[in-house]
């Protein structure tokens, strides 16, 4: 694999250029599944296996299961936001900055635990919205864009498959 198939491996994300019912279930149920697909895929690995990076100079898939649970945590708080308040601009983080903390080189089953409890809040929230929920949207203070709800939910069904196959890549190879 090149480096970018191993940076990339399901491709970068594209917005869609439509949002039907059927993409936004699909992508729920990307949400949905997300925490069993980890935990099954990590189960059995030691701490040698989780302090593999996905790719030189990648992280490790410790790092990558934490910071899954932290840009959920986040994307989850965007949502809250966005149904809430009218466009407010979100707070950016520095993710590269949080996998370099203490509490990434922890084990990873505190963040498979917040990634079961911020996903079933997730698809609570999905399976409530209504066609107006869904374009509520919030201000990206990075780019001044305007990502609607939908949009987001598109990113964050990529964002689950996107990791989970660094996991799952990396894994075939031990």
């Amino acid at each position: 694999m090149t480096d970018e198939q191993l940076k990339y491996p399901i491709g970068k994300f594209e917005v869609p250029v439509s949002y039907t019912n059927e993409d936004l279930q699909n992508w729920i149920n990307v949400i949905k599944t997300l925490p069993g697909k980890l935990r099954l895929a990590i189960m059995n690995l030691n701490d040698r296996q989780l302090d593999t990076p996905y790719r030189p100079g990648g992280w490790t898939l410790r790092q990558v299961v934490h910071h899954m649970a932290d840009s959920h945590m986040n994307s989850l708080i965007r949502f809250k936001w966005a149904l809430t308040e009218e466009k407010p601009t979100i707070k950016a983080y520095d993710q590269a900055g949080w996998a370099s903390l203490p509490d990434y080189r922890l084990p990873v089953e505190s963040s498979l635990k917040m990634l079961d409890g911020i996903h079933q809040h997730l698809v609570s929230l999905f399976e409530s919205f209504t066609e107006n929920e869904w374009s509520r949207a919030f201000i990206h203070p990075e780019t001044g864009a305007s990502i609607s709800l939908k949009r987001n939910l598109a990113l964050y069904a990529w964002h689950s498959k996107h990791h989970l196959a660094h996991v799952t890549n990396t894994i075939k190879g031990f």
